[in-house]
């Protein structure tokens, strides 16, 4: 077994903590590396690196700051198979489902390699009497991100290119779960000639989060993870006098209108509701069929393939579906099976007890799927993270916007249907940061943002595209004059254009 290490200042550096944590593999239960729960001591060494790197690298031009982005994003390509690997090991998501994590996370390098052009500024000539005035977007200076265990190479690269790119430096904190795959980017980072001290990393628990929303030399935290934390992230980095970015939880509604595609919208909800074991914050928790027929038609489809999804370990090649990150989270969301049952929701396929052969101590779960699931159940409030999908039936399409708009998360939501006036309807009543029409999964493309409403969001930016770019800059505006000849008089007005 090996021991994680932190990375700053250019180097892997051995944590003197006395506190660790296990890193398991999820399809077997073994414990597989140590990782320091780092002191203050090291989080501060780590913003101290990444603060001498930021005079320099903030004052050089963005065509020199995105040579090394291009390395990088080459260097990621060549390694995808390891990094997925990694990432399969410690969270146990299937290989294809690693690599198109690993894809969507390069597509944000991608974006950040245009920055000198997103970095142009606004100008304005002859404001007043030989008075030019102009805008320009200015770096924060140290930068951090803290990121969850369900995409650990994603959200990373969601964050630190975008920031770096724009002239700050980044301190990590990655998940304790699965710590490996950003270590590997970390060192592809390093490899493409990035100057040392521009991303850093440091492990750890809630010590190191407190001691990054406490430290003065962070100008802006991004966090991704549950509600409860990311208000706390939100409350305490706002309070500190930081920009905060802090998205949290989710309970994605797909409805299903009695025009749609029948077979297409099973296949979405298949893949939306089970893959990657239900542990994203975009899965459709949520199908909300119009009509009873509607309702009956989905739920006879969906069942025998719910029955018939493939659970395996990452490494069988046939695989659909992985194990649950840990133990822990196994145990809860079977406890919310056990809670769904005892409210009487109608239990149509149930994941509870499947044993894999060879695997007795994975953290394996069947898909379950609920019908006649009522807004007041436990199951349909929280947010479960798990392979569990709860179909709550709807009379009308008004009951089923309203279902959406009236839960306290806005994170994502689908509509599946042929009617266009339907969709428009949809894509601008609904109370829902990110829409897809015929889409289960509606993750804005790099050069959109990725962002919620309500409780899914606290402050004012989306992550990545162009959100990124305004979160991790502070505008600048000059107005200067360089007269042909000096005017004699004083100018008593507001504005001295006259």
């Amino acid at each position: 077994m090996h021991t994680i290490e932190n990375a700053y200042g250019g180097k892997k550096i051995a944590s003197a903590s006395t506190r660790f944590a296990s890193v398991f593999n999820p399809a077997t239960g073994e414990a597989t590396a140590r990782l320091p729960l780092s002191t203050i001591d090291e989080v501060n060494a780590a913003v101290a690196a990444a603060k001498a790197a930021a005079e320099s690298w903030g004052t050089t031009p963005p065509m020199k700051r995105v040579a090394p982005m291009f390395r990088f994003k080459d260097l990621l390509q060549k390694n995808a198979d390891k990094i997925a690997r990694a990432i399969s090991a410690e969270h146990g998501k299937t290989h294809p489902d690693a690599l198109g994590e690993l894809q969507r996370g390069l597509e944000v390098v991608d974006f950040a390699c245009g920055i000198p052009h997103l970095l142009k500024g606004e100008f304005s000539r002859n404001i007043g009497p030989d008075i030019d005035c102009w805008s320009d977007r200015q770096p924060l200076g140290v930068v951090a991100g803290i990121t969850p265990f369900n995409f650990p190479a994603m959200v990373p690269m969601w964050m630190f290119p975008v920031a770096v790119a724009c002239g700050n430096t980044f301190v990590l904190k990655p998940s304790e779960r699965d710590p490996s795959a950003p270590m590997l980017i970390w060192e592809l980072f390093q490899e493409a000639g990035f100057p040392d001290g521009v991303l850093n990393v440091v492990h750890g628990d809630k010590t190191a989060v407190d001691a990054l929303l406490d430290h003065p030399d962070i100008k802006a935290i991004s966090f991704v993870g549950s509600t409860p934390v990311a208000e706390y992230i939100y409350t305490l980095g706002a309070a500190a006098g930081k920009r905060v970015q802090a998205l949290g939880g989710a309970k994605n509604h797909m409805i299903v209108m009695p025009d749609a595609d029948m077979d297409k919208a099973v296949d979405a909800l298949m893949g939306a509701g089970y893959g990657s074991a239900g542990e994203r914050c975009m899965a459709i928790s949520v199908a909300v069929p119009v009509g009873k027929r509607t309702a009956d038609r989905l739920v006879e489809a969906l069942a025998p393939r719910v029955r018939a999804l493939k659970v395996a370990p990452a490494t069988d090649p046939e695989s659909e579906m992985g194990p649950v990150v840990t133990a822990d989270a196994k145990r809860k969301i079977a406890g919310l099976i056990d809670r769904g049952v005892t409210e009487g929701a109608d239990l149509v396929v149930d994941g509870r007890g499947l044993v894999l052969q060879g695997y007795e101590n994975g953290y394996f779960l069947g898909g379950t799927l609920f019908d006649r699931v009522t807004p007041d159940m436990t199951i349909y409030k929280t947010e479960i993270f798990g392979p569990v999908l709860s179909v709550v039936r709807a009379e009308s399409y008004d009951e089923a916007a309203n279902l959406v708009n009236s839960h306290e998360y806005g994170n994502g939501t689908a509509i599946f249907t042929r009617d266009g006036d339907t969709a428009r309807a949809f894509a601008d009543r609904i109370e829902v940061g990110m829409v897809g029409i015929n889409v289960p999964i509606p993750v804005p493309v790099a050069y959109h943002s990725f962002g919620g409403w309500k409780r899914s969001l606290f402050g004012d930016h989306a992550i990545y595209g162009p959100e990124g770019v305004r979160f991790y800059t502070r505008i600048k505006t000059v107005t200067a004059r360089w007269p042909t000849g000096i005017r004699s008089g004083a100018e008593f007005n507001f504005t001295g254009r006259s």
